[in-house]
């Protein structure tokens, strides 16, 4: 699929194209050739790339970088914080007595599918188009959906407490049965971190991460590839649809794993693919945009060096009539003392 994007990255335009320091300055470009503002296009082929802009691109963006840290320092403490201790009783153990399982999807893992994959195929854009604006804003963003949801997914797990599908093995490992003879209220005797564990249900981590960031990855090719320009390729559509199939199946195998109930996972998928979207379109403009291939900081980068043009044009403008004036001022007074002396 990434060679199909290669394929279809045809379409998306140019995005390092600056203005070149003349006042007949032109705007980026929607698509290949098709100036903005119609201005003349008297342009250089300008590359941002992290040796020339990445240092202060990511020195302008330390805060966030900050906060990113601290955020993933909250969601480690939020991971081994112990949930609410919901009751279970006797009568209650039909819908959580599924056998233990291996989980298909590794724990170790889901940061590798809801992060590492959509940063590399930020950074093979990057080699192919040098651009450091789009793959600092496309990291930072997927990160902070990530993070963001794990956040907002834990203090839900820790505050409801529901039971695992698996949560009778886990609490009675040897079968044996143990209830409080007053509330009928279920006395394990099994591992007590795994037992911790099998009170975190609802909803699916597995899912929310893996929607969050290939739900991230979803958006972003889309804008690239102009998947929504209007054109009816189909190619296009399955494209972007690939990530988000890839996270539909982390959240099955936790219900074949018989690690969380459906609604665990339709509640997951939800909360990632939510916040994949506010994140993404925190910094891109949504993907049907005439400029959804790149990020809001690159266009305003091409406003501020536009205007930056216009400013020195105007000064240099002024400057020569300002001199004009002055030769014509020297000019007139020279004239007329050769008038006043005889010699003309």
């Amino acid at each position: 699929w990434i060679s199909a994007l290669v394929l279809l990255g045809k379409d998306c335009p140019a995005v390092d194209c600056a203005c070149s320091m003349s006042s007949n300055c032109a705007q980026t470009t929607e698509g290949p050739g098709t100036p903005v503002s119609g201005q003349p296009d008297r342009m250089q082929q300008v590359q941002h790339t992290v040796q020339t802009h990445g240092y202060g691109l990511a020195r302008k963006h330390t805060y966030d970088w900050v906060v990113l840290i601290l955020l993933a320092a909250v969601v480690v403490v939020l991971h081994y914080a112990p949930p609410f201790n919901r009751f279970v009783g006797k009568d209650m153990m039909t819908d959580i007595r599924y056998p233990v399982k291996q989980s298909t999807v590794p724990a170790w893992a889901v940061p590798v599918i809801s992060m590492l994959c959509p940063v590399l195929v930020f950074i093979a854009l990057y080699v192919a188009r040098r651009d450091v604006y789009d793959l600092h804003h496309a990291t930072l963003g997927v990160i902070f959906a990530v993070l963001i949801t794990a956040a907002f997914t834990d203090v839900i797990k820790n505050a409801v407490g529901r039971p695992r599908p698996d949560f009778f093995w886990r609490c009675f490992p040897d079968g044996r049965q143990v209830y409080d003879q007053v509330t009928g209220g279920v006395i394990c005797h099994g591992e007590k971190g795994f037992l911790t564990d099998g009170r975190k249900s609802f909803p699916s981590g597995h899912t929310s991460w893996s929607f969050a960031g290939l739900g991230f990855l979803s958006l972003y090719l889309s804008g690239k590839i102009k998947a929504f320009d209007r054109k009816g390729h189909v190619a296009k559509l399955c494209i972007v649809i690939l990530p988000l199939l890839l996270a539909s199946l982390v959240g099955i195998s936790r219900i074949d794993n018989y690690r969380h109930h459906w609604e665990d996972v339709f509640v997951g998928g939800l909360i990632g693919y939510i916040m994949a979207v506010l994140c993404y379109l925190h910094f891109f403009p949504p993907p049907y945009h005439h400029q959804g291939w790149g990020p809001y900081a690159y266009f305003h980068m091409l406003e501020e060096l536009e205007a930056g043009n216009s400013n020195n044009a105007q000064n240099q403008q002024s400057a020569g009539e300002h001199h004009i004036g002055l030769t014509g001022q020297h000019h007139n007074g020279r004239s007329r003392n050769d008038l006043e002396s005889g010699s003309v």
